[in-house]
Formats: structure tokens, sequence, C-alpha cells
């Protein structure tokens, strides 16, 4: 949904953009020969007139359909919590990211002064907990303002421009576009200052802004993961992403002559350039998510074989190393991404998780949203309403080792009742 309104957008922005298929649009004439298919599809999981015949399994399979379509709008905190969790850090760290990634405005700046907020704190661990969390998606939180942003973004550029730290500087003159001064000032050419502002260009000074609280809305799955004679096939969803090209009379008046019109021909030649970079974009995005998404099946294969309970511990860094990806392109691609799966629709993130001690010599081997499943599958298959210390027996029967107080807060995060509630 949000990649079809910058679509949209961009489309507005630039006339040498145009959509040559938009597969949203179906013809009556093609409307019948899909509807049998649709209606097989929809019949026992999204229908609204879905009508229950006893069957716990069609059930189940129609809340699964609806709590995946169901997104809930995310904050940047949560966004930064979910990675944190994800990182190999010891506790007294872990509470000093916490601290600060809570104490974030919609920008993604401190509320507080940091002296205020961490006053006992040892300032080696405030340092160390600083660049860990402005390292993580969106680069560039956890700062003073936009200009210290910025810096840190400037910092964290692959193959970084020479320069462009001190660029920073005169962003007053490079937006009125004095690039020969600007490069006298920080001993550059004006070639090497034009490439450091385009870059700059690419940077957010606010990167917070783009999570902000709305209304839940329904989620259109970006990928599918069915299995066909024993492997798993993943397809990507390009029905809801319309197919885009150069505008035919735009690459005309670009191959003109100067004579004919220079300013037209320059006008011309730069929306195409800039179109060409969209639709560069917009494949190479889609090229990313499918590798992604191959690796997390890799990795995930008993999920995707057995059900959620078999989730195993993935990190971030996992995927980006198999892949040879950065860290936050993986963040990135996995943030508000969805598969469709025959066990329901997860947001990529789920397949993200910590891992949970366990006995034997597996060791860890359980992934917290796994576990989170075998609770719940523990819950509604009692024969008597167990405690949170008979759960946990259990599991530790089963190789889990969870304390009763671990057991009451997954129980509480899967919405289910005490024993005596039950």
């Amino acid at each position: 949904m949000d990649l079809r309104e910058k679509i949209e957008e961009e489309l507005e922005r630039n006339p040498a953009l145009e959509i040559l298929e938009d597969r949203t649009i179906v013809s009556l004439d093609d409307t019948d020969s899909k509807r049998k298919e649709e209606d097989e599809y929809f019949e026992s999981s999204s229908d609204p007139g879905f009508v229950s015949t006893g069957n716990d399994a069609a059930v189940d399979e129609k809340r699964r359909f609806i709590e995946g379509a169901l997104s809930h709008p995310q904050t940047l905190q949560e966004y930064l919590l979910w990675q944190l969790r994800l990182q190999p850090i010891d506790g007294e760290n872990r509470h000093i990211c916490e601290l600060l990634i809570q104490n974030l405005d919609e920008d993604g700046f401190h509320k507080e002064p940091l002296d205020l907020l961490l006053k006992p704190e040892e300032p080696k661990a405030i340092e160390n907990a600083l660049d860990l969390v402005r390292s993580f998606d969106p680069i560039g939180t956890c700062t003073a303002d936009y200009m210290e942003s910025l810096r840190v973004q400037a910092g964290l550029i692959p193959d970084p421009p020479k320069g462009i730290i001190d660029a920073l500087r005169y962003l007053d003159l490079l937006e009125k576009g004095k690039t020969s001064e600007v490069a006298k000032k920080i001993g550059c050419t004006e070639a090497e200052t034009k490439i450091i502002l385009k870059r700059l260009k690419e940077l957010s000074p606010f990167p917070g802004r783009h999570f902000s609280v709305g209304e839940t809305r329904f989620v259109v799955p970006d990928i599918q993961v069915t299995r066909k004679e024993g492997e798993f096939v993943i397809i990507l969803n390009e029905e809801e992403i319309p197919v885009l090209g150069i505008n035919p009379f735009f690459m005309k008046v670009a191959g003109g002559t100067p004579s004919k019109g220079k300013t037209a021909r320059d006008f011309a030649r730069e929306n195409i350039k800039e179109a060409r970079w969209f639709i560069n974009s917009i494949n190479q995005r889609n090229h990313t998510l499918l590798r992604v998404s191959r690796a997390i099946v890799e990795f995930q294969r008993p999920f995707f074989s057995e059900g959620p309970k078999y989730l195993t511990p993935l990190t971030l860094n996992d995927i980006a190393g198999e892949l040879g990806l950065h860290l936050t392109t993986v963040s990135r691609t996995a943030n508000g991404k969805y598969m469709q799966t025959e066990w329901g629709i997860f947001e990529l993130r789920h397949f993200f998780s910590n891992s949970i001690s366990g006995t034997g010599s597996g060791g860890s081997r359980h992934s917290k949203e796994g576990v989170k499943e075998v609770i719940k599958e523990i819950i509604k298959s009692e024969a008597q309403n167990l405690s949170d210390k008979d759960i946990a027996g259990i599991l530790e029967k089963r190789g889990i080792t969870l304390a009763r107080r671990t057991v009451t807060k997954y129980r509480n995060e899967l919405d289910l009742g005490s024993s005596f509630n039950r």
C-alpha cells in the first residue's frame, strides 16, 4: 500500500514516468474466468458469509487469515526495540538502549537531555549504546537534532565521498546551489561537491517521521510461500504493483538537437533520468525482497513444514551474512512487508526471534515466538486449568527451561487469561 502511494506521488511529479500496465484493473471479460478460482481460495477463510460447521481446522484457518490481514500501526520505539531485542548484548547495556529509545520524540530526537536521563551511568556505556541505536534502521535516530542526525547518517554511508562531513556546515550554501563556493571551503573540486550534494539529498533530516500512529488497515501480502511437490515456491505479489515505463514523447524530445529547443531537451533528459532511477529502485526492492524471503524460508524450514511452534532462532545478522547485505538493508526489507503462508499471514519480522535456552545436546534451539506457540497449544489442549508453574513444568519436560514469570509474560502477550479466568 505504501509503495502504491509512492508510485502515485512519483507519477504526479514526473511527467516522463507512465504506467504501462496496471494489473489491479481487470476487464469484465477476465472476471468470470478468475471468479471460480478466487471463490475456492477464499470460501473457507475470508468470505464474510462463512459459517462454522464445527470444524476446528476451518475455524482456525479463518481466524489466522483475518488476524494476519489486519495491520496495526507501529511506532518508532516499537521498531527500534524489536531490533534491540535481536542484539547479543548484556542486560546493563540493553537497559541503557531501552532508556534512550523510550526518550525519543516522533522525529527520532532526544526529548530529555542525556545528562538528566542517564546521570548515574558510565560515559563509555552510554557512548556504546548511542552508537548501537543510531546504527539501527532508520539510521540517524537517537540524536539531538537534525544536524547531528545528518552527521551520523553521513558517517555511516559505505565508502562516503571525501568532504561530506565538512560540507554539512554549509547546507545553506548548498541549498542555494553555490557548489563552487562550498568546494573552495572544504578543499574539493566542484564535481566532487556535486557528488556530495547528491549523497546528502539521500539522507533524512528527520528519520523518525516515517512512523506515525494511524488507523488499523488491511494488509496485502508482498510474498506468498506455497508447497509444490515437496518444495517451497516463493512468489512475489506483482499484482498490486503497476508496470512502469518511460513516456515515448519524452524519449523523442530528449533525443532532439539543441537547435530545436535546448531547454525542453534538458528538461526531458532530467526527468527520464529520474524516472529510470525510480523504476530501477522498485526492481531492486523486489529483488532484495525475494532474496531475503528465500533466505528466511531456508533458515525457517521447520516453521514452513510443521507450523508456527517450530520457529527457530534467527537474527538479522544471520540473513545479512548469508546474503552479503548490510544489516539495515535486511531490517528495512523486513519492516512492513508481509508473507502469506499456509499457516497464516505474517510480517517478515515475525521470522526473526531470539533463542530460548533449551536442555540437552541441542542447547539454545527454541525461538521466543515458537515457545509462545507451544504455550498456546498447551493451554488449548489442557484437560484442567493449568497454572503458569504447571506450564513451566511441562515445557521443561519438552527441553525448554523457562521461569514461571516468563511463562506469565508470554501468556499475557498471547492475550490468554490466567488459570482462574480460563
